[in-house]
């Protein structure tokens, strides 16, 4: 139980990767404070509670910096620090650059960019030492798709923020990385093959994995693995990174050049 009682604050922690990541810190006997704007968190909270778990649920929109405030306030009432954090809610929606509102560009910006930043900025004062992990994404950093102008402008904004905040804490034992996923098998993928192809989403899909030298999507239990491992002593000397896991999406020079 390598998270063994260590508080940790979860955000987007109700579906997809945020719940990878809260089923494996639970199962690595963390303790756990899971916000989420879905009213769905209060639901997973409940479940592993009734597992014997020790899981706090609170919903949040983490774009309100004074609500973020209240419930970190709430929580440090029955604490005494916290030793992880987990920057893990964000959005996507595919929209052409030319076509794209300010509106739809300002809702990737409040939530993956200025959300982490709120989070990040409340928890911070609660923590002695520990782990903060953000979630980027091979999009941006690495690579892009059509479509993916504002989600890729934040996920790499995360990087700068990681590495940057890294410097800034290191001398305060709190380190700091991110993680870049490929494609995860998660709701957001499936908004994503819908806004690709509404009337054949699982095409999407397929096409994804295709082009993946592993052939499959990851699993969020998988992303929530290496989440554990950053969060925990045993990556105790990695600070300022960003760590792939995409199953070699980002590895091929071509998809058709190479002997078999």
């Amino acid at each position: 139980m390598k998270l063994k009682d260590k508080v940790a604050v979860i955000t987007g922690g109700a579906m997809g990767n945020g719940l990878g990541i809260v089923n494996v810190f639970a199962r690595e006997g963390a303790k756990i404070i899971i916000l989420d704007y879905s009213e769905k968190v209060l639901e997973v909270a409940a479940k592993l509670q009734a597992d014997g778990k020790d899981v706090e649920g609170y919903i949040c929109d983490i774009r309100d910096s004074a609500k973020v405030e209240e419930i970190i306030n709430k929580v440090m009432q029955k604490r005494t620090n916290i030793d992880v954090l987990v920057n893990n809610a964000g959005v996507a929606k595919l929209e052409k650059f030319e076509d794209m509102s300010d509106e739809v560009r300002d809702y990737h910006f409040d939530i993956n960019i200025k959300g982490t930043w709120n989070v990040t900025k409340k928890v911070i004062p609660y923590m002695k030492k520990g782990s903060i992990v953000n979630l980027s994404s091979v999009t941006g950093p690495m690579v892009a798709d059509p479509g993916e102008v504002a989600y890729a402008t934040t996920k790499a904004a995360l990087i700068g923020f990681t590495k940057g905040l890294a410097a800034e804490l290191v001398t305060k034992n709190i380190r700091v990385n991110a993680i870049m996923p490929g494609y995860i098998m998660t709701p957001m993928v499936e908004g994503i093959a819908k806004d690709s192809n509404s009337e054949n989403p699982d095409s999407v899909v397929k096409g994804i994995a295709d082009g993946i030298p592993m052939g499959r999507l990851g699993t969020i239990e998988e992303l929530g693995n290496l989440a554990a491992f950053l969060a925990s002593d045993e990556s105790s000397y990695i600070t300022g990174q960003g760590i792939v896991i995409d199953g070699g999406s980002t590895l091929p020079e071509t998809m058709s050049v190479g002997t078999k």
